[in-house]
Parts: C-alpha cells; structure tokens; sequence
C-alpha cells in the first residue's frame, strides 16, 4: 500500500475512532487532510463531490476489509453519519510466547540507523511488556547471525523523509553509461533494498515516467521541492521486480561471452554452460534480460562479448562513455 494512501486510511480511522457521535461526509471531508487538499476549494473539477464519494467509499471498504468495525447512523435530519466505537474495535489482550517475541525483538533491531534507533528502542520496551523475557535473547539461536539493513548513502534520509511526507525533490544523478551526473526532478514514491543497494522508485518529471533510481549514484544534496505531485502514486511500488529486470534477473534471452578463467565468479555462477578455451580465457552461455550491459561493464577486461551482436554493441557503448570520463 502507498504511503499516502496508508496515511489517508490511518487518519479516517483516528477520526472515526475518536468521534463521540457520528460524523457525516461532508465533516469528513473538512477534517482529514488528504481529502480538504484534493476536494477542497479551488481545486476544480478534483474537487468534484463524486470524486470525493468514490474515494471516501472505497476507503471506508478499505477499513472495513482490515477489521474496523464502522457503523453508519442516520441522524434526525436524515444525514447519515459514520463512527467507530472504541468498545467495538478494542483488540484482546496481546499475548506473546517466547519465540515470537524474540523474532519480534529481531524485527525491531534490524535497523541501526540514528533517526530509527529511538523508534527501534521504544519498540523493544514495549516487546518486554508484552511478554519478551529480559533474558532471552531476541536473535533466538543465531546470535552470531546478526541482521543489518545497512544505509551509507547521504541521500537516505532526506528522501525516506519526502516519501514520507510527500514532498518533491531534485538531486544530481549520475547514470551507469554516462561520465557526468544529470539534474532530476522526482516526486519519490518508496525506497527500498534489494541486494544490499538501497532504491528509490518515482515518478520522474523531466522524463514524464516512472523511474527506479540507485541511491548510491546519487551525488551531492537531496533538495526539497514545495508543490503537490502531479502524477497518481501506485497502491503497490514494484521496485524489487522493476531492479530485477533492469538488472538482468528477468532472463528472456541467452549470451555468449568470453571471461578470463581467474575472473567474474558471480557470472560463473549465472552460466548455463562453460567451456575451457585455453589460453586464460574459458566461453560461457549465460541467460539475461534488460540490464546486462551494466553487469558485464563492471567486470572491464576481463569480459569480451561475443553475442548478440546488439549486446556487445551495448557494452562498447558503455565503456567508450566511461573512457571520456
């Protein structure tokens, strides 16, 4: 689920939860924040009362779908009004035993960054509480094993904080095929990780598409843009699937290339078929989709492609771009 959406129905819920009487559409509409900014005044044919009553249905479907329980009362007017009481929606008492407390206390210490270790230890207290012995350890039997979710790159935070907020940004970014980094201006949508590199995905508006940026080729500051997003944030982010792709894990295709026997193990790894051809060099058939080009760049001489034809072509493209780096 987006963000924004996610915050949308967070917020519908507080107020339905927090109301002492039913509260009609049209209070809804003026109290929630995401529906005064895209229903309110001044917002055109946005603000329409059917695009309001579509999105206000489906959300409340929404709520319902994950257990609240709203109740729709007609008032004396005949105004139908919407509320959830608290008696009505209060979970049973939250009871953990010994495992899933510490797989929950694992969660809870994947993140070692400074802006979550507050959050983190909150939510480690609160474990305790609900039943996280002081003396089991919460990486279980695997002690040894542990898990990080590492972040270096600067750029994290100032955009984890736009996806969260919704907010715009602009930062230099420098492409695998080109020797000079490139201004973009990005409405961020999610971030995540994917074979320990850290990805954005967003609508990218120079370029009027999506686009999945890696964070690492990011260069100098994240800036914050003001305005609101001109495109639709998708209910689901694909990001792992759409790096998978650019990266050649979606194989549709087969190549043949040439690699230095002592050299480029996780293509070896990937190989259909290797065969010895002397003289330091071996042949292998390796299946690829969008993105190979990139890979095999990073491996520099040790790699000569020998087909498709169009693949090679890539490749020497990419390295002549480098080279008047």
């Amino acid at each position: 689920m987006a963000i924004a959406k996610a915050e949308r129905l967070m917020n519908l819920a507080l107020c339905l939860l927090g109301t002492r009487r039913p509260l009609s559409k049209r209070e809804l509409r003026d109290s929630i924040e995401a529906y005064v900014e895209a229903f309110g005044p001044g917002n055109g044919a946005s603000g329409s009362d059917d695009s309001f009553n579509r999105m206000f249905e489906r959300d409340k479907d929404d709520l319902r779908e994950l257990g609240l329980v709203i109740e729709t009362v007609e008032s004396l007017d005949g105004e139908v009004g919407y509320m959830a009481r608290r008696d009505s929606n209060r979970l049973p008492p939250i009871t953990l035993d010994a495992e899933e407390a510490a797989a929950l206390g694992l969660a809870a210490k994947v993140w070692q960054q400074a802006r979550l270790a507050g959050a983190a230890s909150g939510a480690l207290q609160k474990l305790r509480a609900a039943g996280l012995p002081e003396d089991v350890d919460p990486y279980g039997s695997h002690g040894a094993l542990e898990p990080r979710i590492p972040v270096h790159e600067a750029a994290f935070e100032p955009l984890m904080l736009a996806c969260r907020d919704r907010r715009p940004v602009v930062f230099d970014y420098r492409k695998a095929t080109a020797a000079h980094p490139e201004q973009r201006h990005v409405e961020p949508w999610a971030l995540e990780c994917w074979r320990g590199h850290w990805y954005l995905a967003g609508w990218d508006r120079d370029r009027g598409a999506e686009r999945v940026f890696r964070l690492s080729r990011i260069t100098g500051k994240v800036r914050s843009r003001g305005g609101r997003y001109t495109a639709d944030v998708p209910d689901v982010v694909t990001v792992r699937e759409t790096v998978a792709g650019w990266a050649g894990e979606i194989a549709d295709r087969s190549a043949r290339i040439r690699l230095r026997s002592d050299a480029g193990y996780p293509l070896r790894a990937k190989a259909t078929s290797v065969r010895e051809l002397g003289d330091g060099w071996d042949e292998l058939e390796i299946p690829y989709g969008h993105g190979l080009d990139a890979w095999l760049v990073e491996f520099g001489p040790d790699v000569v492609v020998l087909e498709p034809a169009e693949l090679r072509a890539d490749v020497v493209d990419r390295l002549r771009a480098v080279a008047k780096g």
